[in-house]
């Protein structure tokens, strides 16, 4: 791997004219056409001399990728170019300036108001394309929404139904037409299987900033505090509109909701339903779409790739392919707007709390469609899932996620022990089981391989039996089915994946560097969670975000239009039915692999990492997926075609590559990643890592949409539609 690098620094009273001219200038050490140049767009602020505290990319024909960004309260405009060769289409990692905490100019920009900025400065120029925001309003009518099998036409597309779809849909409903498209059955989500509860601030003596503290504090000080702000100000509102649909929360004996703690939060501010927050959530959210007439729910509807289209510099989003897996029909759902609220990565590796279905595919598509990916080292491992190898009557398969055992537990007293009953986490930190998940984890890790144990042991037995019963009645049934009370023992618990920080770089309303698709929930990366997410902050977020992203989805839908010939822009996916005995023999292959992608994962890109792990699980990831790849392709599989599992496999592998180059970017440990060649935190490297797409030209098949890109030529009427 050959990293490049250049360095600029330009005063910040230079007007933007003047920036400009100095920044396109050819970088020394580079061939003369290398050259670091700003969107024509940056006219509408030259003549100011506003703060440009905002991150500005442009993506050049040559291999050179450069990222700027101007830090606030430095006076300087760092540029920093990486070139990653070798890379097999995972993009290119680096660390770009974020913001420190604690600022002192009253203007300054935040990176998500910065990033919401620059996309909206990118929108003043804009050519002519399939959806041109100048053009007359044209209502996508209900009746006009199921035209054919094969193609269907909504004014919203949003992939995944969790919080962060759901709730998106009941707003934007109000407005136009609406497809919810989910890969299995509407309640499978990570929402669902959400124990804790939902944090915000509800009580008197908690504030807006003592949570902004909190949640910025086990983010390693890597959150965006204008996004933490908002979202912990907005939070509350978000509950009683929850509240105001259905969704029925504990409350205690005075009449109020009844608040919980949980590790890293300094109050009780955790609303929840016993310990099954997110089924009750989900069940009152789609009590509300299943009753809205504008909403149409299309189950078992796997999404294989967005479609986009080139229009100049900008990239659109028109919709998306995805896969019936139960009649094995592709359906293309054409949309003016999209939102991906598809949830996180966890079955990268062996062990996670996440359902069978978070297997990265928002994430890989957005990061396909050309979409800026950031933070994508940062995966959280849950101290406390059950722990099978401990457990009285072992169960009788593999479970096909690992269960969970909330946050709560240790927030309402439990205390962690190893084998020999000896209490362990005060040698690690002061708050000992409040500390955050990625102390917790990591300690947890440290004790298992220095005693060679398979699991630690939580125990809340010394609480009576009936606050145990009643707040946490799914844990103590679940428990109950393999020979353990745990109002009596202890219980056996490890470390799993759990939840992804990083996902696609969103702005303040959800927008991306796409136009036309917005990301809400654990997709997205607001900047909320930093390097490591506080407990109950991920419904939160998802609330906030997904009603943050109404609004600008709204009046994008308003001042658009479909065009219905845009259907066959793009070659369509084909179900491989000719490939006979070849097809089973495909599939079991890639069963194989994924257990190898994983098991790689957590040997080489665990709770503990190093830049020999690193690179170790690159090269292996590389060699797997080629010969994956290989052997797809000798047995008949075209780029063209889509089935579940090997679709699937290419996002794992697009998603595990990008794992991996975020860490390896990553000199430092901080939060979830911890590694130990760098072991200490850098205050110079508090900054997010930021993937910018590669080009498709010579990548792997996971890194590449199915489909070609379309490119827009010439204009349409408006007059003429």
């Amino acid at each position: 791997m050959e990293i490049m690098w250049a360095k600029l620094w330009v005063d910040t009273r230079h007007t933007w004219r003047e920036v400009k001219s100095i920044i396109c200038r050819p970088n020394v050490s580079s061939p003369p056409h290398r050259l670091l140049w700003l969107n024509e767009v940056l006219q509408e602020t030259v003549e100011s001399d506003c703060d440009p505290s905002w991150l500005i990319q442009r993506q050049t024909k040559s291999p050179l990728q450069m990222t700027i960004t101007i830090p606030v309260g430095s006076g300087k405009l760092h540029c920093r170019a990486t070139n990653y060769k070798g890379q097999l289409g995972c993009g290119r990692a680096s660390l770009v300036s974020s913001l420190p905490f604690k600022r002192c100019l009253h203007n300054d920009l935040s990176w998500s108001s910065g990033f919401s900025k620059l996309l909206n400065l990118q929108r003043y120029n804009i050519s002519h394309s399939p959806i041109n925001e100048n053009w007359r309003i044209i209502r996508t009518i209900t009746s006009s929404c199921l035209r054919d099998d094969s193609t269907k036409h909504f004014d919203f597309s949003i992939i995944g139904s969790g919080v962060a779809g759901l709730r998106y849909a009941l707003e934007v409903a109000k407005q136009g037409s609406v497809a919810v498209i989910t890969k299995a059955e509407p309640h499978e989500s990570n929402t669902n299987y959400a124990q804790g509860g939902v944090s915000a601030v509800l009580c008197a003596s908690d504030s807006v900033e003592s949570h902004m503290h909190d949640t910025i504090v086990a983010g390693a000080y890597l959150c965006d505090e204008e996004t933490v702000r908002v979202v912990c100000t907005e939070g509350p509102e978000r509950i009683r509109e929850l509240i105001a649909m259905g969704a029925s929360f504990d409350h205690g004996e005075d009449g109020n909701l009844h608040l919980a703690r949980e590790g890293g939060h300094s109050h009780h501010r955790i609303v929840h339903a016993a310990d099954m927050t997110g089924r009750e959530i989900e069940r009152a959210l789609l009590e509300a779409v299943d009753k809205d007439p504008n909403i149409f729910v299309f189950e078992h509807h796997f999404a294989i790739d967005l479609l986009t289209s080139q229009d100049g510099s900008d990239i659109i989003c028109l919709g998306v392919d995805t896969l019936n897996t139960e009649t094995l029909e592709v359906t293309r759902f054409i949309s003016k707007v999209t939102l991906l609220a598809s949830g996180g990565a966890g079955h990268i590796y062996p062990s996670t709390t996440n359902p069978l279905v978070a297997t990265g595919d928002g994430i890989a598509m957005a990061h396909r469609a050309q979409a800026v990916i950031s933070n994508m080292e940062f995966v959280q491992f849950h101290p406390t899932a059950l722990a099978d190898e401990g457990l009285p009557v072992k169960p009788t398969k593999t479970r096909e996620n690992a269960f969970l055992i909330t946050e709560a537990v240790r927030g309402d007293g439990g205390i962690l022990y190893n084998l020999d009953m000896e209490r362990f986490m005060p040698l690690y930190d002061e708050r000992a089981e409040l500390a955050p998940r990625d102390v917790v984890a990591r300690s947890i890790d440290d004790q298992l391989k220095k005693r060679n144990e398979k699991y630690v042991l939580l125990d809340i037995s010394h609480k009576p039996r009936e606050k145990i019963m009643s707040h946490f009645p799914n844990i103590a049934a679940e428990c109950l089915r393999y020979g353990l009370d745990i109002t009596r023992h202890p219980i056996p618990v490890v470390p799993a994946a759990h939840y992804m920080c990083g996902g696609v770089r969103a702005g303040l309303q959800g927008e991306t560097n796409v136009r036309g698709l917005y990301v809400a929930g654990e997709v997205a990366c607001t900047g909320m969670h930093g390097a490591n997410r506080l407990a109950s902050n991920s419904l939160l977020e998802a609330l906030v975000f997904a009603r943050r992203a109404v609004q600008p989805s709204i009046e994008h839908m308003k001042s658009s239009i479909i065009d219905f010939s845009a259907s066959n822009w793009w070659p369509r996916p084909v179900v491989p039915v000719s490939l006979g005995s070849s097809t089973d023999k495909i599939v079991t292959m890639t069963r194989d692999v994924r257990k190898e992608l994983q098991a790689i994962m957590w040997k080489y890109v665990g709770i503990v990492r190093s830049t020999n792990r690193l690179n170790t699980a690159e090269r292996k990831i590389g060699k797997l997926e080629a010969k994956w790849e290989e052997y797809l392709f000798e047995h008949g599989w075209e780029p063209t075609m889509v089935g579940l599992e090997a679709c699937e496999m290419r996002n794992l592998f697009c998603c595990a590559k990008l794992v991996v180059s975020s860490a390896l970017s990553r000199q430092e440990s901080r939060g979830l990643h911890y590694t130990t060649d760098f072991p200490d935190l850098e205050e110079s490297k508090r900054l997010p890592t930021i993937i910018f797409p590669s080009s498709p030209i010579k990548s792997t098949w996971s890194s590449r949409q199915v489909h070609k890109q379309a490119h827009v030529l010439g204009s349409l009427d408006p007059s003429n539609t």
